[in-house]
């Protein structure tokens, strides 16, 4: 078989997709792992588990082992944040011979590109963390270091976690106002209060990767109106809006024709608590962008990035986003 133009990756903070597109868009291998972000695993861990991911797309398409297994490797991965980590990342994929070409890009760019076509575009990702980058039709790019905290970030499914936990304790001890978040943070992790939960964190008998789990119960208590629920939900909310807002005025567009791509998980969620006040104060801010909710996978975008690389037919676009939309 002919060798497949793209091989598409979105490794994000939580799962990792890998596909296989030939020239006319047929998605010809799929598969997902856990998270290959650098930050998390370090460079050796993200590319030990994508040689096994590559490897396995490779088998399911047919390719044959030990060449390279498309035209272009078009690689998107949560950490890839600054020029330094880009351009390491960048080298590493490149010494890998996965693809006759490749290069390395944060994946903000995937939900961007699987979101709209358009140029005078922003996306802002909100998952288990966040992040947003934003294109100018004369090439202009807007980024931000997405370091978290200590590069002025807050938000995300493991912020909303934390935020669920901090509140709770201080509940629970009296230090803070009464919330129905304490209970439910207690019980969804089978434990009896919320101080087992923190000395269950402490002793490490219970990962901090899992408050990101807690994101779903604050969304769920801010519709039941608990006010602390609501308070985190619309700081995040203002974050999202205030990324969006901010990257929009830096490319000159808070009043001009623009899309602003919205996806993640907990964007994608469609809690209409969180989205409407975004969605309200993006209108107000900036009266003529288009606010678009992004469901399909950072991976259709990834793959569209790929073929544009490529060049191929329309009809290629079509079918691709018809195999990964579904």
């Amino acid at each position: 078989m002919n060798r497949p133009a793209v091989l598409a990756v979105d490794g994000g903070n939580s799962k990792t997709d890998v596909v296989l597109v030939g020239h006319d868009g047929a998605l010809l291998a799929q598969v997902r792992g856990p998270s290959t972000s650098p930050h998390r695993l370090g460079s050796d861990g993200t590319f030990a588990l994508l040689d096994d991911l590559v490897a396995e797309a490779a088998e399911q398409a047919g390719v044959v082992a030990g060449t390279a297994v498309a035209e272009i490797a078009a690689v998107y991965l949560a950490g890839a944040d600054l020029p330094a980590e880009i351009d390491r990342l960048t080298r590493a994929v490149a010494a890998r011979g996965w693809a006759a070409r490749s290069y390395v890009e944060n994946d903000t760019f995937a939900l961007l590109r699987a979101g709209t076509d358009e140029p005078d575009s922003v996306a802002v990702v909100c998952g288990a963390g966040i992040n947003c980058v934003g294109v100018g039709r004369d090439g202009t790019i807007v980024r931000f270091p997405a370091l978290g905290r200590i590069s002025g970030d807050w938000g995300g499914g493991y912020q909303l976690g934390e935020e669920a936990l901090w509140s709770s304790a201080r509940a629970e001890d009296g230090r803070g106002p009464a919330t129905a978040l304490a209970g439910l943070v207690a019980a969804h992790f089978g434990l009896p209060t919320v101080m087992a939960v923190a000395e269950a964190l402490h002793f490490e008998d219970l990962s901090s990767d899992r408050l990101v789990e807690l994101a779903p119960v604050v969304l769920a208590a801010s519709r039941d109106l608990d006010p602390v629920a609501v308070d985190i939900v619309n700081h995040l909310a203002d974050e999202v809006f205030l990324l969006a807002t901010t990257a929009l005025r830096r490319l000159d567009l808070l009043d001009r024709t623009a899309t602003v791509v919205l996806g993640g998980g907990i964007l994608a969620g469609g809690d209409p608590t969180l989205l409407d006040r975004v969605v309200a104060s993006l209108a107000e801010a900036a009266p003529k962008a288009a606010v678009r909710v992004v469901s399909e996978p950072p991976v259709l975008g990834a793959a569209l990035a790929g073929l544009d690389r490529v060049g191929v037919d329309e009809s290629a676009y079509t079918r691709v986003r018809a195999a990964l939309s579904g």
